[in-house]
């Protein structure tokens, strides 16, 4: 082919049907598309199940196409399976049809050239159809590095050593070593869903076997951030190459259905560093027995504080919280009234906008990754309350090998119905908010270490543009060089 009959390379995204996962997809595609006008990126939406979340783009090189929802498997499904990830995954499996219809389509287009799919983790069924084309898949993993190497480290225990993994679990008091952890792992810490014989284990760790297969895998973190996980994936001859190239943020949250501008003035009349801000993602809401011990603990520690409240799901555990019309009837008497002036409750929060406004000076965070790393980028430390999934994992990382977060409930799992006390509570919010504080020095280090991975020259920038090679070497008809 010619230099005059370059085809553009094609990469055709399917991300996971969730906020966190969906919203970094997104950011990450635009990432690539600036760094590199070589490339166009097909965004493949697989509709949430219960969730609405807006897409969309400004850049010609970036477009969204909304694959229709199995709406007659949706009932089925809920009757094979209640867990999550099982249920998510046989959601997933059944849009294979509609992506390689939608893929073909693609691929009929005389100025493309199909290079790759990038699929996220729960994705990993999609292989299958990039094989069917021919082409390479490759991973964008929305957790970070260190979990990334855990989930590898059991797998392969399980597979290639006939490990009995669920004897860790059931020994709660073991500690284990993993080479992409400085501390030895509290076997209690690692997510329920490895050790569960109803079929959850088995498809995560089928996923986990199926990442081998892909041709590189991109993690949302940074080389500065987990430095001895990269590490010991990149050396690992079993692993494709790992590509660190975050933080990739959704920096531009403020239209996401809240009071922006109700909170932002609140948050003007505050002093710096005085806000202790509460959130714990888009599926983080407790009960209200819970929710009393957060107040009692919030009024005792006497801090200034912006708590997103979230109602539980009424129908399904599988829909996300919603929004209290009267959240003063499940919180303790007189609460508002005692707290005027200092405190806010809200609902649904423009969380990027919150942690970089200079009033926050701590955030009791349920540890998921993308809040993770929205906490880093903003210099604000946190304090480790994880609920489900990997973000026991996440804390336990935060606060032991990392130091930029305190714990207040690190083995905290939302499944086993336990009370966190109001007395650990205001301890945890003392402990975070106190000034001089050894992980407030360590955060406001790694904040800027977080801005300088992404400029020319830094880490994760290289990083991508090696990935960005690697696709573009690996796709046929290749005559363009990088303008």
């Amino acid at each position: 082919m010619t230099e005059n009959s370059y085809s553009t390379p094609e990469l055709v995204f399917i991300p996971c049907p969730g906020r966190g996962h969906l919203m970094a997809a997104i950011e990450m595609a635009k990432q690539l598309i600036n760094k590199d006008d070589r490339l166009s990126i097909t965004l493949l939406i697989i509709k949430p199940v219960f969730e609405n979340i807006n897409t969309h783009s400004n850049n010609s090189r970036i477009h969204f196409i909304h694959l229709p929802k199995v709406e007659s498997l949706i009932s089925s499904i809920f009757s094979i399976t209640d867990h999550p990830i099982s249920f998510h995954t046989q959601y997933i499996d059944n849009h294979k049809d509609h992506v390689r219809n939608t893929v073909a389509k693609i691929t009929t287009s005389s100025n493309t050239t199909l290079a790759g799919f990038v699929v996220d983790v729960f994705c990993t069924s999609m292989i299958d159809v990039g094989n069917e084309f021919k082409v390479p898949t490759y991973v964008f993993f929305t957790s970070g590095a260190s979990f990334l190497g855990l989930l590898f480290h059991l797998q392969s225990l399980r597979d290639d050593q006939n490990q009995d993994i669920t004897e860790l679990y059931e020994e709660s008091g073991v500690e284990i070593t993993v080479q992409s952890y400085k501390n030895p792992v509290p076997s209690k810490l690692l997510p329920s869903i490895m050790f569960e014989k109803n079929g959850g284990s088995n498809t995560f760790f089928n996923h986990a076997r199926r990442l081998r297969e892909t041709k590189g895998i991109m993690i949302n973190t940074f080389l500065e951030l987990e430095s001895m996980a990269i590490k010991f994936l990149s050396n690992e001859e079993t692993i494709p190459p790992v590509y660190p190239i975050g933080p990739i943020l959704h920096l531009n949250n403020t239209d996401d259905g809240c009071e922006y501008e109700g909170i932002t003035k609140w948050l003007d009349e505050q002093p710096n560093s005085s806000v202790v801000f509460l959130c714990f993602g888009s599926k983080g809401c407790f009960d209200e027995n819970q929710v009393k011990e957060i107040a009692i603990a919030l009024e005792r520690s006497g801090h200034r504080f912006l708590w997103s409240l979230r109602k539980p799901p009424t129908k399904h555990k599988f829909e996300p919280p919603g929004e209290y019309e009267h959240p003063e009837e499940i919180l303790p008497e007189g609460f508002f009234q005692r707290t005027w002036g200092i405190g806010k409750v809200i609902g649904w929060a423009p969380q990027v906008a919150v942690l970089s406004h200079p009033a926050v000076g701590g955030f009791v965070s349920h540890c998921g990754w993308n809040s993770t790393l929205e906490s880093v980028w903003c210099g604000v430390p946190m304090a480790a309350w994880p609920i489900y999934a990997e973000q026991q994992m996440n804390a336990f990382e935060l606060v032991k090998d990392i130091g930029v977060a305190v714990e207040i409930k690190m083995d905290y799992k939302k499944s086993r119905d336990v009370i966190v006390t109001a007395e650990e509570i205001e301890n945890g919010i003392r402990r975070l908010m106190e000034p001089e504080s050894d992980v407030k020095g360590k955060i406001e280090a790694m904040n800027v270490k977080s801005r300088t991975a992404l400029v020319e020259g830094g880490s994760s920038f290289d990083s991508m543009g090696r990935f960005i090679d690697n696709v573009i070497d690996s796709t046929p008809f290749r005559s363009m060089k990088k303008s």
